[in-house]
């Protein structure tokens, strides 16, 4: 996610309130209405003016900017990507990023951290993790997990049980930071600390935004956030261990020029990336080079039952954004234009996605607006669009993640920084 000036190339060729009504323990009820499909029906005024939600659905506030954390530090803002994980004893942990630029206030973070400003401060960038009892997701315990980075927006969870977290951001070692940056870092799960902040060079060094790891291989694709971003996979030495390097590559349309219409399939092939450390901030270029496709601001992406679906903020031609599905297999990958907007009171600027247990998608809108309006909003599995919730504050939605039983959908308000559980009749849930 970016929040620079309103830039909307299109790429048509395939890429195309105030935060004190926060109530104390945050849930609310809905209001009885009429359903209508597809989706959950219409979305019902929330009296904290937070979150509309559809009949029978609530939320609870369960972390909120400013709040003293177990170890003392309190929650940053800019609440961004985020994933869930099971721990044993029935706990779970949200594993939340913040994306941070130097100068912004970390809440006081301490202990190991990748980098430091000239003046000796630890980069406010990295994560916070949660962790929650699953059965009544009171809160346990609430800390710093990965600090000294810079804008850390989505990433990606492993079946191992990390939390990929990536900097949307390519600063190069000088007078104001200490190291490059524009790396992928793991933080486990299970961790109760600050973690040893390893940059995955082998992943790439680019304006990166999410990933998402195939379980049957291991390959890690990865999204780039710019008009003219690639979708990049990773092809690790040694499946589930990044640190131990692998293959860089690009997707590029196997024949013809790339143009699609929503419903169309293309066969694709992967362009080997040399020199993936990149100094020059130039695998982009290079990629397209050689004949890599580039879509228009790569943001969310996430892994579904054997495919993957990613999001581009500002693609299509109406540049309202779009929805790619890749299918890897054994007889080659193919890409599909998923969806498509033609109408900002449809879908506007989808960023962070995830995949719900029933294969529908839940995605994070962030416009790019004087007055924003921005929605959660589902799109059913033949790709029909319908508001799931709409954020009554002037932020957007970020971090969309379901708890593994898929009864609880946690989502990130940007800023003021707060992190919603929201519960209720989800369809996958029913007979």
């Amino acid at each position: 996610m970016t929040h620079t000036a309103l830039h909307r190339r299109h790429f048509l060729a395939a890429t195309g309130a105030a935060f004190a009504a926060l109530a104390a323990s945050g849930c609310h009820a809905r209001v009885p209405g009429v359903a209508s499909a597809p989706g959950y029906g219409p979305l019902r005024p929330d009296p904290a003016g937070l979150l509309d939600l559809p009949e029978g659905f609530s939320y609870r506030v369960l972390s909120r900017l400013g709040q003293v954390m177990s170890d003392g530090a309190r929650v940053p803002d800019a609440a961004d990507g985020m994933g869930c994980f099971a721990l044993p004893g029935g706990k779970l942990a949200l594993v939340r990023n913040h994306e941070l630029r130097p100068g912004k206030d970390s809440g006081g973070a301490t202990g190991a951290a990748y980098d430091r400003d000239a003046s000796g401060a630890i980069l406010p960038g990295g994560t916070t993790t949660l962790v929650l009892d699953a059965a009544t997701l009171t809160l346990e315990r609430e800390f710093r997990s990965l600090s000294g980075t810079i804008r850390n927006c989505a990433g990606g969870i492993t079946p191992w049980g990390t939390w990929l977290s990536c900097e949307e951001d390519v600063s190069r070692a000088g007078a104001k930071v200490g190291q490059d940056h524009g790396w992928a870092f793991e933080v486990p799960a299970a961790a109760t600390g600050p973690v040893d902040p390893v940059p995955l060079k082998a992943m790439g060094r680019f304006n990166r935004e999410a990933a998402a790891v195939d379980p049957a291989t291991g390959i890690v694709y990865q999204t780039e956030d710019r008009d003219d971003g690639l979708l990049y996979r990773f092809i690790p030495a040694v499946p589930g261990q990044l640190a131990k390097g692998g293959r860089l590559e690009a997707l590029a349309i196997d024949g013809g020029d790339g143009a699609m219409k929503p419903g169309d399939w293309r066969r694709v092939r992967w362009v080997a990336l040399d020199n993936p450390e990149s100094p020059d901030d130039d695998l982009r270029k290079r990629g397209a080079a050689a004949g890599a496709l580039p879509f228009a601001r790569g943001e969310g992406i996430h892994m579904g039952d054997g495919e993957l679906f990613f999001a581009c903020t500002s693609g299509g031609a109406a540049g309202l954004g779009q929805v790619f599905r890749l299918k890897p297999g054994k007889g080659g990958d193919r890409l599909q234009l998923f969806f498509e907007s033609t109408d900002p009171q449809q879908f506007n600027y989808g960023d962070n996605l995830t995949v719900a247990p029933d294969g529908q998608l839940v995605v994070c809108e962030d416009q790019y607006t004087a007055v924003s309006d921005n929605h959660l909003r589902g799109l059913t599995r033949d790709g029909r669009p319908y508001p799931l919730a709409r954020v009554v504050t002037q932020t957007e939605p970020a971090g969309a993640c379901f708890s593994p039983d898929g009864k609880v959908l946690f989502v990130n308000l940007y800023s003021p920084a707060a992190t919603l559980a929201i519960t209720g009749p989800w369809a996958h849930l029913r007979g």
